[in-house]
């Protein structure tokens, strides 16, 4: 397991996001379409939303398991690298955090701001330099929860289905998991569903943040302010990961044109473009203090 990990996480670095044909382009098609179906087929939207859910992310997982029962133990070995590696997006985090922090270093600001509206879903087009910084940062944390540590916690647990399921069920947040008045009840079982499979792995990674960083102040921080965040699960990772950088995040910011107030996160000076960096830096720590658990794991047991 920990071999594959490892095998994962390097292709992942040497290769990084396939720029053309990406699986999970494809899968948002095919989402948009059974949506579509879902929406016209059911009497309501959650019931809709629901088998939609089951048909995109328990159907799926289900059908890996028994595909890579039919096959000698070393081709399962490939098949779990490769899954692996389409479920984890380190290296394109990395890439969009410095195409930000690029900018943000020489003053294109609007170079700056457009970039970091690739990741975010907030207004940017009048931030900032601090604020933009602020919210790179911000996405990395999150996302180094979502796209890293989620998904090496769930292949841990269930292999590459449970890998494969908990990447599916994230997209399916990301493209269903809004509050307005189309998706509150279609996406209200992807929503609620995300939550639910993120809550292990975003504490374990508020944890790893901790200890690859000012493990106190984190865990300050994490206690006093992550329940003040409207998301459960952000909030411990942007916390304890802040308190880690001893940087302060959070604080208003506009989404659709309404300004929304944003408890403060962590402690210390405003995020400033250098400390997107510094957050990459805690991320990649922070993986290597997991793989230092599984490790440990695997010898135990």
């Amino acid at each position: 397991m920990l071999v594959t990990l490892i095998l994962a996480l390097l292709l992942d670095r040497l290769v990084g996001e396939v720029s053309r044909g990406h699986p999970l382009v494809a899968y948002g098609d095919i989402a948009t379409w059974v949506e579509a179906q879902a929406r016209e087929r059911f009497a309501t939207p959650a019931q809709g939303g629901g088998v939609a859910w089951v048909i995109l992310v328990a159907l799926p997982a289900l059908l890996l398991m028994q595909f890579l029962s039919w096959f000698p133990g070393w081709l399962t070995v490939l098949a779990d690298i490769a899954v692996l590696y389409f479920c984890i997006g380190m290296r394109s985090l990395e890439e969009h955090a410095r195409a930000i922090q690029q900018p943000l270093l020489t003053g294109e600001m609007d170079v700056a701001r457009d970039k970091l509206a690739l990741i975010v879903s907030r207004d940017t087009a009048h931030l900032d330099a601090q604020s933009v910084a602020a919210g790179a940062v911000e996405s990395v944390l999150e996302n180094g929860s979502d796209a890293v540590i989620a998904p090496i916690f769930w292949f841990v647990v269930a292999g590459a289905p449970g890998a494969l399921a908990y990447r599916l069920a994230n997209t399916l947040d990301a493209m269903w998991g809004y509050r307005n008045q189309s998706y509150l009840h279609f996406g209200r079982s992807a929503a609620l569903l995300d939550d639910v499979l993120n809550w292990i792995p975003a504490r374990l990674c508020a944890f790893f943040y901790a200890l690859a960083g000012q493990y106190h102040r984190a865990r300050h921080c994490w206690s006093t302010q992550a329940p003040l965040w409207d998301s459960p699960n952000a909030g411990p990772v942007m916390a304890a990961g802040a308190g880690a950088l001893g940087i302060r995040l959070g604080g208003p910011a506009a989404y659709g044109g309404i300004v929304r107030e944003r408890p403060v996160l962590g402690e210390g000076a405003p995020a400033e473009a250098r400390d997107i960096e510094a957050a990459l830096q805690l991320l990649r720590r922070a993986v290597g203090v997991g793989l230092l658990f599984v490790f440990a794991g695997v010898i135990l047991l």
